[in-house]
């Protein structure tokens, strides 16, 4: 056990979990409203998660579970769900969004509680305009904090996924170093080629691999994968011929219209762009295997996002998807973990290992 102790609100599966604790944290309690999503934390990761709404869940309540007095733990983490703040909602009804409302159960935990630091983990367009409203609430009630926002791209710390997202860091103000975004822990980014490496292809007749969980083929109808036949590397529907496109592809403007990523083949020496719920679909991006005709398997996508291969999501197919799209890539979570450790010690050389440059000025 671990003198660092952590709380996880709105786990999932368990992406920042798996991070933390390679870090050196014991995670004391973990909970999230999706059944499955704590069915594959418990299943794979460890027994301390469990599901429940943060809505109803009272403040007494997690303590209790986690067995700690305000004051006591190490550090709070949660990625509220942040479907409300994504690019494809527009307009200020953002912040009319009931799942935005979570944010602000996530604050509640944060003030009674009174951990030495916490981590909150959105989306990137949260730390812009959009998300404004709820940080200025934020650190309103949580002024015993200094808040450090920062973007992330986790190719930076061993994914080979350009995954972009904004992490809140806050240290209780009764410690006196400043927490700086840690540097790259890769020199060179990680490829798509090197994560796949070894993972052999998944049975043809979409069952999943006898020795790798979640390695299981999308239902392809055929004529999408003549399609996506045409596909280079790096390539898109602009690659696919004329008479095979879509309807939509045929009207739009090669150059300039339509979404580029769709039908998208990976390449093998480049990097993953960010991994949603859609990746077993050439319609939803750039998700298309570099060598073979098909869209990525779960597993393929779990490795994409950092997960071990002992990780078994659980629940339907479409709730595999959902959780590995959502989590947070554990090398990140490691990353920044390690880092707070470093600040909570007192550990000045955290000054050195961190990147000034890249601090956002938010507050």
């Amino acid at each position: 056990m671990s003198d660092y102790t952590c709380i996880e609100s709105f786990c999932g599966a368990g992406g920042m979990a798996i991070g933390l604790k390679e870090a050196g944290y014991t995670i004391k309690a973990a909970f999230d409203l999706n059944e499955a999503a704590v069915e594959t934390y418990t299943g794979s990761i460890g027994s301390e998660a469990f599901v429940a709404d943060a809505s109803s869940l009272s403040e007494t309540e997690l303590a209790e579970h986690a067995g700690l007095k305000p004051g006591e733990l190490t550090l709070f983490t949660g990625g509220p769900p942040c479907q409300g703040f994504s690019k494809q909602r527009r307009g200020a009804h953002v912040f009319e969004d009931p799942r935005n409302q979570l944010i602000r159960d996530y604050i509640r935990f944060v003030e009674y509680l009174k951990p030495k630091s916490f981590i909150l983990e959105n989306v990137a367009v949260f730390g812009q305009k959009r998300g404004k409203v709820y940080l200025d609430e934020l650190a309103l009630i949580l002024s015993d904090y200094s808040l450090y926002p920062n973007f992330y791209n986790s190719a930076d710390y061993g994914v080979a996924q350009t995954r972009q997202r904004f992490i809140l860091v806050g240290i209780r103000k009764d410690f006196e170093l400043p927490y700086i975004k840690p540097k790259p822990t890769v020199k060179e980014w990680l490829t798509v080629g090197e994560v796949l490496k070894g993972l052999p292809e998944p049975p043809e007749d979409y069952k999943v691999h006898p020795e790798f969980f979640n390695h299981q083929r999308a239902r392809v109808t055929q004529i999408n994968i003549d399609r996506f036949s045409h596909v280079p590397q790096g390539g898109g529907w602009q690659d696919i011929p004329f008479d095979m496109r879509l309807d939509c592809h045929k009207k739009a403007d090669v150059k300039s219209g339509g979404w580029p990523d769709v039908y998208g083949r990976l390449k093998w020496d480049g990097q993953c762009p960010t991994i949603t719920g859609g990746f077993d679909s050439f319609t939803r991006g750039r998700y298309g295997h570099p060598l073979k005709d098909r869209p990525l398997t779960p597993r393929e996508a779990a490795r994409l996002q950092g997960f071990p291969d002992y990780v078994n999501f659980k629940g339907p197919r479409q709730e595999a998807r959902y959780q590995i799209g959502n989590a947070v890539p554990p090398p990140l979570a490691k990353a920044i973990g390690a880092q707070i450790i470093n600040v909570l010690e007192g550990d000045d050389t955290v000054l050195e290992q961190g990147d000034y440059a890249a601090q956002a000025q938010l507050f």
